[in-house]
């Protein structure tokens, strides 16, 4: 039998909330990303039933993968039913305030950042390319 009942749970909420902070200081945007989507996956396995699969397998691997340093702490403050970050820390954390800072430091050059912009925006600039070669044949 399935239950479509809403149920409160604020504890529960509050640890997922400072799981989802440790994981934004912790894991890297593609992780992240790709991680919601096996999330998304497994609740869907589960809720089928499907617990003993490969795929069920696959997808806890996975994500127990991806939990291996999530550790740190994390500060909320809870006011009339909202959760407000008030900081959150790790020895593993992928930010650095050397690599962040917009002064000129030894381990960042900023001039890295051209290449990527570059990169990046060569779909863009063969599109904009492509569309002024239609416009003047159209002439």
């Amino acid at each position: 039998m399935k239950s479509r009942g809403v149920y409160e749970t604020p504890g529960g909420t509050i640890l997922m909330e400072a799981h989802k902070q440790l994981e934004e200081l912790v894991l890297d945007r593609a992780t992240m990303e790709f991680k919601k989507e096996v999330g998304n996956k497994l609740a869907q396995v589960v809720y089928e039933g499907k617990w003993f699969t490969p795929l069920c397998d696959a997808l806890i691997a996975f994500t127990k993968s991806t939990e291996e340093y999530m550790t740190g702490e994390v500060k909320l403050r809870l006011y009339k039913g909202n959760i407000i970050k008030a900081g959150t820390t790790s020895p593993y954390s992928l930010y650095s305030e050397s690599l962040a800072s917009f002064t000129t430091g030894d381990l960042y050059d900023h001039h890295d950042a051209d290449g990527f912009i570059t990169l990046f925006g060569l779909p863009l600039k063969v599109r904009a390319l492509k569309l002024m070669e239609t416009k003047t044949e159209t002439k």
